[in-house]
């Protein structure tokens, strides 16, 4: 009997910052061009990413649907949405609860952001207890300055060590942080709930967010295994394309990533 291949329900969406320099309206357009089940909004500078009301007209014009909320936790986002970090948090659950959004994708809060570190995990819990919203913690990477490793993030950078429910497992910041991709989302088990689909060599420092298939991260297995175990998450492309040559080449690398995720998000049986 040949074998059957088995498909599973996640979804495969396109952040908003992979069109970057291209902004937020094109990457509706570009999502909806290409067959992308929906957007993830990477809250950032551009103003329409910001503007819940001219999001939602957009979703409604591309028949493109809002599947997640990249909350502004950057460190050229300190400022959007405002400088208290936990009223972005309760910006971001509103913008995903009116957009029809499952996940608001949050960073670990830097060191400096003495106040919020210490709550964080209480924070979130108690967030979590008043939506149905998942606030899916992101893995990110030490930097490494004269031979040391610099975390500039708190209670730390690797959200395996600590007790999120949900966590957001980005392939790029593993390559960064030359960590074993395949071990941290069989460590996370069902509390890997979202994906950020990208590649990267690992260049120290150097977050690259390469279109999958061109680095050395298990960017194929880990599609193949979510497959297996019946993965109902989203999964992300999150690309770096701000040196295509042209649109042109942007738009391939868009449409490669979604063929690579379409090809290896499933499973033989």
């Amino acid at each position: 009997m040949a074998d059957v291949i088995r498909v599973p329900n996640a979804k495969i969406a396109l952040s908003t910052a992979s069109v970057y320099p291209e902004r937020t309206p094109d990457a509706f357009e570009l999502a909806a061009r290409l067959g992308y089940d929906g957007v993830e909004i990477m809250v950032g500078a551009d103003p329409v990413s910001q503007d819940i009301d001219v999001i939602e007209r957009l979703s409604d014009h591309y028949q493109v649907p809002v599947l997640a909320i990249h909350a502004p936790c950057l460190l050229v986002t300190q400022r959007v949405w405002g400088r208290d970090p936990w009223a972005k948090l309760v910006k971001a659950q509103k913008a995903a609860e009116r957009l029809g959004a499952s996940t608001v994708v949050v960073h670990p809060p830097f060191r400096w952001q003495r106040d919020y570190a210490r709550d964080f995990e209480t924070g979130l819990a108690r967030m979590r207890d008043e939506t149905d919203i998942t606030f899916a913690v992101e893995n990110m990477f030490p930097l490494r300055a004269r031979g040391n490793d610099v975390v500039p993030y708190s209670p730390g950078w690797n959200p395996i060590d600590y007790d999120f429910p949900q966590v957001t497992l980005d392939l790029s910041h593993t390559a960064v942080s030359g960590s074993d991709a395949m071990e941290m989302a069989a460590k996370l088990g069902d509390r890997l709930a979202h994906l950020h689909l990208a590649d990267g060599i690992g260049v120290t420092n150097k977050d690259e967010h390469l279109v999958p298939g061109r680095g050395n991260q298990p960017c194929a297995q880990m599609l193949e295994r979510l497959a297996n175990t019946g993965y109902s998450g989203l999964v992300v492309l999150e690309i770096n394309t701000r040196k295509a040559a042209s649109r042109t080449e942007r738009i391939d690398d868009l449409a490669e990533g979604l063929a690579f995720a379409r090809l290896h998000l499933a499973a033989s049986t």
